[in-house]
């Protein structure tokens, strides 16, 4: 289990690679033409096109003393529809900007970050028999970043999965084939942002695996002093036809619905598979998340896809 010194440390590595700064930037919004996850935002920059950036603005405008919640709340439905137009809507930029200064934004933040990237992180770290906190580290830059999955099951078909590999050979695995995908990548932003996996063998190389401070991430000091205080390309790998899961109207139908019921359904939930997400399957997923110590909100976002493994 990883020192809450060492969380800080993996967590200060990633808000580096996503804002050049050791405690990332809660104001923070970007848009970079060609990045397919649209408008990001944020200490660690979540994203519109993911539909991320709803769960975290939801969060916020539910939280008590929330000063910009109530202009804020008016974009909710455009946000839950992945209204791509928000990219180029000023207001709504510079609203988001402003409440980054928010102390209850900056706590809205953390707690976000902490359950829909770093949970299931150190989740998915303990069910592949990870011990590091380099090892989590490197999960969770993939979940933030985007295309955990797909670079996961590219490194087990070329090298072996961590049972068979070993966690020492599997993670550096992991950071090559992940690093040939970035810097071949068709989106030329996404070749730029290799550096990521370059920082991370570099770790590797130092045989930093504790991630003991102080150490230093593209230049940028990681000790006790920086965590103690209150540019990178910022471009989402995330992959554009994952959506998140909801009760809508029209219902949403679709194979990633089907998958949903399915996996519910090897969990032992009464489930009419039909590829139609309806008021029966959103009970259903409400439930499973409470039984699983989730926000039961009937939403699949990223820790109930881990989770639920979808």
């Amino acid at each position: 289990m990883l020192s809450e010194l060492q969380k800080q440390a993996a967590q200060a590595i990633v808000n580096i690679f996503e804002t050049g700064r050791t405690l990332g930037d809660y104001a923070r919004v970007t848009l970079l033409s060609g990045d397919p996850g649209h408008l990001t935002y944020g200490r660690s920059q979540t994203t519109l096109g993911s539909g991320n950036l709803y769960l975290l603005i939801k969060s916020y405008c539910a939280a008590p003393d929330a000063i910009y919640a109530r202009r804020l709340k008016p974009y909710l439905p455009r946000l839950a529809d992945i209204d791509i137009g928000l990219d180029r809507d000023g207001g709504f930029r510079e609203l988001l900007n402003e409440a980054g200064g928010d102390p209850v934004m900056q706590d809205a933040q953390d707690r976000f970050f902490d359950r829909v990237y770093w949970q299931p992180a150190t989740r998915t770290a303990q069910a592949s028999g990870f011990v590091e906190p380099l090892s989590t580290a490197v999960i969770y830059d993939g979940l933030i970043h985007g295309s955990w999955g797909a670079m996961r099951d590219r490194t087990n078909a070329r090298h072996g999965g961590p049972q068979s590999c070993g966690e020492k050979r599997w993670i550096p695995h992991y950071v090559t084939e992940r690093r040939d995908w970035l810097a071949n990548s068709d989106n030329h932003l996404l070749r730029r942002t290799v550096y990521r996996m370059d920082a991370f063998s570099g770790l590797i190389a130092q045989g930093n695996w504790s991630l003991g401070i102080p150490l230093s991430v593209c230049g940028v000091p990681v000790d006790a002093a920086a965590l103690s205080c209150r540019a990178p390309v910022v471009v989402s790998a995330d992959d554009a036809a994952t959506r998140n899961l909801r009760l809508a109207d029209p219902q949403m139908t679709g194979d990633d619905v089907t998958a949903l019921q399915e996996a519910l359904a090897d969990e032992g939930y009464t489930i009419n598979i039909d590829g139609v997400f309806g008021p029966g399957l959103e009970g259903a997923l409400k439930a499973w998340q409470d039984e699983n110590g989730l926000v039961a909100d009937g939403i699949v976002g990223p820790a109930t896809r881990i989770i639920l493994g979808l």
